[in-house]
């Protein structure tokens, strides 16, 4: 039954009756100032939780004015270069009512830190706080691209995080480890699940190793997976990821905690599923996805946007994506019955199947050495690679079908409002970042960047070190400079 182990069919004995799942929508762009407004803009339409994407320089360590970010500021998210930015991204929203989710890897320890100072500074104690950082680096090697550091260094950062929040930020989730990058990436929904937990396995090993407990820090842990057009499929696939990472848990790791047993995960639909011709459709497609999510039994959900495969979600396509969500839960009666496909005997064969297949891969994987080591002598590349080469080829031989596209297709110019990113309002977060440096006291910059250095070169816990270049300021780009100096990076 829903909230008895191994939880395949929802966590909790009620799900939805009485709490919703959290709807929240990915948003960043142009500037902290234009990102703000799209933050109280989405609060006002009823948005339950914030979800920050951050432009490429800000993910891979380099400041606004860094001469590696000419062209990219805020172009793919909002670009966070010094505490001052964090605070006018956040202006007006109390940072203890708002749970937020930062999709944000190699520097998650540097944004944690800036939110950390940013609600000090609103008068909130850290241990109100409530949200996610991401900070699932190793998917990051084999299907994203945003890491810095080579896998031993940045796993360090991963843990340091882990235990600095253990102590400090209790209701914090340390770490969201994501199948969604994965199958954006080409993999199979069976890839997507037993690669994840082959990360989360090799995080948990990574801990231990800290000397931390997993019935402690796994109430903590968190995943992201995908939903694409596989309606059946992907209420599946929720299903076995909870009766996966529960077994996986209890026998593997002896964890005695129920709620360390919970697979805790967000979902947002298939980014790579959208399409640029006749953008309306994606709306359907949004909506079948969102409905496999909850009737998977997710905690939280985002919805991507009409046109997405275009640009940026504009306001209008934002809007809409929201109200999918409300229309769902509010008119629909889905929410009163948890699981409500448990029995179904296709949908029960399928989960098996997925349980079976996952727990073979991850087999493999433990084989190899795990996943640090499959992930560098690319077998989890290759994978990926050759299941995104296959989806492709039966789309062009006509062996599966995308409306719009090789499907009833139209090639008609969209005519959609399409968000456009104001340059002359980049230019002025970069010159505005500019005359903060010039501004600030860089003796005091220097002192704590070298403080970090010492601390980076030992065993001591970044996370203290990180927050005191934060106070002082210290830029993003500086502090991963710093890490860059003593870790070296990855190629």
């Amino acid at each position: 039954m829903p909230g008895e182990y191994p939880f395949t069919r929802g966590l909790y004995k009620d799900m939805y009756r009485n709490k919703t799942w959290t709807m929240r929508q990915y948003a960043g762009f142009t500037s902290a100032k234009e990102s703000n407004k799209r933050f109280l803009d989405l609060i006002e339409q009823g948005v339950t939780g914030l979800s920050v994407a951050f432009d490429l320089p800000t993910q891979i360590g380099y400041d606004s004015d860094h001469l590696m970010s000419s062209g990219e500021v805020g172009k793919v998210g909002v670009p966070i270069s010094i505490l001052d930015d964090m605070e006018i991204l956040f202006n007006k929203i109390p940072l203890d009512k708002v749970s937020t989710s930062m999709t944000i890897n190699s520097t998650a320890p540097i944004l944690l830190a800036l939110y950390i100072v940013a609600a000090e500074n609103q008068g909130i104690a850290i241990n109100k706080l409530s949200g996610t950082v991401q900070n699932d680096i190793l998917k990051e090697y084999s299907a994203r691209g945003t890491y810095i550091y080579p896998p031993g260094p940045s796993m360090r950062l991963v843990t340091d995080v882990m235990e600095f929040c253990e102590h400090n930020i209790p209701n914090w989730n340390t770490i969201s480890i994501s199948g969604y990058h994965i199958r954006e990436a080409g993999s199979t929904a069976v890839q997507e699940l037993g690669f994840t937990f082959s990360n989360a396995i090799a995080y948990v090993e990574a801990a231990i190793s800290k000397g931390l407990d997993p019935n402690k820090f796994g109430p903590r842990l968190s995943f992201f997976f995908n939903s694409h057009n596989g309606f059946l499929e992907e209420i599946a696939k929720f299903r076995a990821a909870r009766k996966l990472w529960a077994k996986i848990m209890k026998e593997r790791f002896k964890v005695t905690n129920e709620k360390a047993l919970y697979c805790r995960f967000h979902t947002q639909t298939g980014g790579s599923t959208l399409t640029a011709h006749q953008i309306d459709n994606n709306v359907v497609r949004t909506t079948v996805q969102a409905l496999s999510a909850v009737l998977g039994g997710t905690q939280s959900l985002h919805t991507n946007s009409k046109d997405e495969a275009l640009a940026l979600p504009s306001d209008e396509a934002a809007q809409v994506a929201l109200r999918t969500q409300q229309i769902i839960f509010a008119e629909t009666g889905i929410s009163e019955y948890p699981d409500p496909f448990g029995g179904s005997y296709v949908i029960e064969k399928m989960t098996e199947d997925f349980v079976d297949e996952a727990s073979f891969l991850i087999e493999k994987v433990d084989s190899m050495g795990g996943a640090i080591s499959a992930i560098e002598n690319g077998f989890v590349d290759n994978e990926i690679t050759n299941s995104a080469y296959q989806y492709q080829k039966e789309i062009e031989n006509n062996k599966r079908f995308i409306v719009g596209v090789n499907f009833h297709a139209t090639h008609e110019k969209t005519k959609q409002n399409l968000l456009d990113i104001d340059l002359k309002k980049v230019n002025k977060q970069i010159n505005d970042l500019k005359k903060r440096k010039s501004e600030r006291d860089n003796n005091k910059v220097g002192s704590s960047l070298n403080d970090l250095a010492s601390a980076s070169n030992n065993d001591d816990n970044i996370m203290p070190f990180v927050i005191d270049c934060i106070k002082n300021k210290c830029t993003l780009g500086e502090i991963a400079d710093t890490f860059r100096k003593v870790f070296g990076e990855y190629h």
